[in-house]
């Protein structure tokens, strides 16, 4: 099974999806690939950063399962190799998400939202974004949830981490039963 993990920055993805990761050893994380700058603090594992000419060689070849420009930055998530009965995380942004679901209809398809435009802009100053960006990321935010909600997520207000966290979860036990079925 794929899960996709999508919305704006700033919704809070990265947290949401390191606790799902962190709580089931079912579930595998696709790193993906950006050509944008490490912020400070980021973890070097959250990314794996390349430069553009690395990007656009690896699609080229092929490489990649979507792919996206962002305020001008490429992102893009490779073919995953999950393993032996795990099934796939996908964190990415709206456009990717459009882009799997074409390859892949069945997948889990969650859209979290920001409780406010404000929240979510503390949450882009408190990730390490520089204001201007954080800007252009709430400027743009509005369009990706309306583009999320057309194409059938399952939208949740993550206003609550630990609320959002057994949403999540529940949502990933109802399809893996469905699956089975």
């Amino acid at each position: 099974m794929i899960v996709v993990m999508c919305g704006p920055g700033g919704v809070g993805k990265g947290t949401v999806v390191a606790r799902l990761i962190a709580e089931d050893p079912h579930l595998w994380l696709s790193r993906s690939w950006t050509t944008r700058e490490q912020r400070p603090g980021e973890s070097d594992d959250a990314y794996t950063y390349v430069t553009r000419e690395q990007f656009e060689t690896r699609i080229a070849e092929g490489g990649f399962l979507e792919h996206a420009e962002f305020l001008g930055n490429l992102y893009g998530t490779p073919w995953p190799e999950p393993g032996d009965d795990r099934d796939i995380v996908l964190e990415i942004d709206v456009q990717g998400a459009a882009q799997v679901l074409e390859r892949a209809p069945d997948a889990l398809f969650i859209l979290l939202e920001p409780p406010s435009a404000e929240v979510q802009a503390e949450r882009l100053r408190g990730r390490g974004d520089p204001p201007e960006q954080a800007e252009r990321r709430i400027a743009v935010a509005q369009a990706e949830l309306a583009e999320g909600r057309r194409l059938g997520a399952i939208c949740i207000i993550n206003d609550d981490l630990d609320r959002t966290v057994d949403r999540c979860r529940a949502l990933i036990a109802e399809a893996r039963a469905a699956a089975l079925g």
